[in-house]
């Protein structure tokens, strides 16, 4: 009698307790959805009905429209050049900070570390770093959307944590069999460091991805205006939609609704990302476990 007890209320409890997490769930993901429909659904409907869950008449005009016009496309790839490119030497970059302020015989490490951290909690302002990108002859190129947000003090710390941690037994058979640093960080320290390197991966491409602040701030010329930039802009800037979807709409004999085109711009953005996320959930779940652990 005691068992069935228990497990009616453990199958009540695990009952609410799915209950409220789906409902939690679907309290999250619709506006995802609604995003979704709206960028699908048909102008004259959506002024009737702005929320909606399902549109009575798919409407494809607003995704004709993001991929015919040469800006957003131009965008487009100046977003996914920048990501790759600026995950790339992030990582790069972070690794081989990490890996060397892990070793606590090498000279100046604390010195490095207060440095590091001290940019951390403390920043010149927006005019001296402009003033910088500047001087440095990167105002209005390219390398202005990498090499200022190159590494994030935070995933430093982090992976340097998780590399301090690592066996010391490793290092030191591979120094008897005479590898050299960069032989034991690539064949040894990387290889069984892929959970949280897929971690911080996925962490600097989102960041990339998302990033709109520099370009806003260093860029000038239109044609390297990255996809957020430009979703920011149709999103601030109505007239610039608006005037976008009538000049549209006179080329092809149809209207184009301005929150059509935010909404379906939205998408176009945020859809890479959730794409590669579940590829890298499981290596992604496990680093976060493991780093919270070594750290």
């Amino acid at each position: 009698m005691v068992s069935c007890k228990k497990r009616r209320r453990f199958s009540l409890f695990s009952t609410l307790n799915y209950a409220f997490f789906v409902l939690i769930s679907l309290v999250m993901l619709f506006p995802l959805w609604n995003v979704i429909v709206i960028s699908l659904t048909d102008y004259r409907e959506y002024v009737m009905n702005p929320l909606m869950l399902f549109p009575k008449q798919i409407s494809w005009e607003a995704y004709n429209y993001i991929f015919s016009n040469n800006e957003l496309l131009l965008a487009l790839r100046v977003s996914v050049l920048t990501t790759l490119s600026g995950t790339a030497i992030s990582m790069a970059v972070s690794v081989a900070c990490a890996y060397a302020l892990s070793k606590r015989h090498m000279p100046g490490r604390n010195l490095f570390l207060t440095l590091i951290l001290f940019t951390m909690f403390f920043n010149g302002g927006i005019i001296p770093n402009f003033l910088l990108i500047k001087d440095l002859g990167m105002y209005d190129t390219f390398w202005a959307l990498i090499l200022p947000n190159a590494i994030n003090t935070w995933y430093l710390i982090i992976m340097k944590n998780y590399f301090a941690n690592l066996p010391e037994a490793l290092e030191e058979s591979a120094r008897i069999d005479g590898a050299n640093d960069l032989i034991i960080l690539f064949r040894i320290v990387l290889p069984i460091s892929m959970p949280i390197i897929a971690t911080f991966l996925l962490f600097y491409g989102v960041d990339r991805w998302n990033e709109w602040w520099s370009a806003m701030m260093y860029i000038n010329d239109t044609k390297k205006y990255p996809l957020q930039l430009m979703l920011r802009n149709l999103i601030v800037m109505n007239f610039s939609s608006a005037s976008m979807a009538t000049s549209y709409a006179q080329d092809n004999a149809s209207f184009v609704a301005k929150e059509n085109i935010k909404m379906a711009t939205a998408v176009v953005a945020v859809g890479p990302i959730a794409v590669v996320y579940p590829f890298l959930q499981k290596y992604f779940a496990k680093g976060v476990m493991v780093g919270a652990i070594k750290s």
